[in-house]
């Protein structure tokens, strides 16, 4: 059997009208956009479309669009840029239940001397508005938070978020490198003032970002050079990869809609499937705010590690972190309150464009036998599966 490759939240293949975009800037157009002859004009007028493509698909000005070197550097110029612009250092408000490319940022943000507040998630993982707002209400600078959790894809309320903020002053930086091209996002209707892309989540290269700015907010750059990017991203620009994010982002706009709910539909497929093979499995997050290609599901009596391992064809991931002598289970799920032994046997399923019916059903089949010869259930699951079928 082929291998099945269910782990598009990880990374994606470049998509080919991407590859095909990208390569005149890796052949003959090389010129650096700063230059003023006829190759520096065609490379500053690739970048100016790309910063367009981007900009559209995100409801944004193409002014407004700085490209970094992926989601990460956008992530660390929002927070620590916006934290630095003034010489109060005012509160920072986040979740327990982030992306590293923010906690990292607001952890060392909090060693130097910034109050740092985390609020709690529900269950289903969508931040608790009520605490949100008292917490945001008791004092905040800037709110940064993940718009579709990396590893359960829960989609947060954004646009209530976004009020609480802008109604004390604050900023809001969301991390939209899971949620942009997967669901529609507007930065507009969502009253965001800064938000984070990663290339390689959208059929781009690794490798290269960008960050929405809205205008009028000010921020430090990380790096100090020449005036690229408006001053506020120094250094050349990776003219060939930029432009890649750029198409991809054209692409990414056409599929939305009729695509997006293909997609839905097979993770759906999939997840009943596996429901079918797998008594008391149990899907994480909420069941309908949520991305359309994202299953974090708890498999009973067994480790996901251990599960993936005993079906090498399926390329997903775990939660869990494995160490010389124990695994533990992921933080995030433990900080939705799931007991640890529960939560050892998480193993996210994302889907992608490229994923078809068939590798839906040959998945489904192959994780609920491997699950049946670990857990020692192959008996009487058969049994029921045949008789559900």
């Amino acid at each position: 059997m082929r291998p099945i490759y269910l782990d598009y939240n990880a990374t994606t293949p470049i998509a080919p009208g991407v590859v095909d975009a990208m390569l005149p800037f890796l052949r003959d157009d090389f010129g650096n956009p700063s230059s003023s002859h006829m190759l520096g004009r065609r490379a500053h007028d690739a970048i100016e479309t790309a910063r367009g493509e981007v900009a559209t698909l995100i409801g944004a000005h193409p002014d407004e669009i700085v490209f970094t070197s992926g989601g990460t550097e956008a992530s660390n110029l929002a927070i620590r840029g916006t934290a630095r612009r003034g010489t109060e250092k005012l509160p920072i408000v986040t979740s327990h239940i982030e992306h590293p490319a923010t906690d990292g940022p607001c952890a060392l943000l909090a060693q130097r001397g910034y109050p740092l507040k985390r609020l709690g998630a529900r269950p289903d993982g969508i931040v608790d508005l009520d605490e949100a707002a008292a917490t945001i209400r008791a004092g905040a600078g800037l709110v940064t938070l993940i718009h579709a959790q990396n590893e359960i894809g829960t989609l947060q309320p954004v646009a209530e978020i976004a009020a609480l903020a802008h109604e004390q002053g604050a900023l809001l930086h969301i991390d939209a490198a899971q949620s942009v091209g997967k669901v529609p996002v507007d930065v507009q209707s969502m009253g965001v003032d800064l938000l984070s892309i990663a290339g390689h989540k959208l059929y781009a290269p690794k490798g290269v970002g960008a960050l929405y700015i809205r205008r009028g907010v000010a921020l430090e750059p990380l790096l100090r050079g020449a005036g690229q990017e408006s001053g506020r991203r120094p250094g050349t620009e990776n003219v060939p990869y930029i432009v890649g994010l750029g198409e991809a982002c054209r692409l990414a706009a056409i599929r939305l809609g009729d695509e997006t709910h293909e997609i839905e539909s097979l993770a759906n497929e999939l997840l009943e499937r596996l429901r079918r093979g797998v008594p008391d499995l149990m899907l994480v997050g909420h069941p309908t705010q949520r991305l359309p290609n994202t299953l974090n599901v708890l498999f009973p009596g067994v480790s996901g590690r251990q599960l993936l391992e005993a079906c090498p064809n399926v390329l997903a991931s775990t939660g869990s972190a494995c160490h010389a002598d124990r695994e533990e289970a992921s933080p995030i799920l433990r900080a939705l309150g799931i007991p640890e032994e529960k939560a050892l046997g998480a193993v996210r399923l994302s889907l992608g464009v490229p994923t078809t019916r068939q590798d839906v059903e040959k998945a489904a089949s192959a994780l609920g036998a491997a699950w049946r010869a670990i857990s020692g259930n192959s008996t009487n699951t058969a049994k029921r599966s045949k008789a559900a079928v």
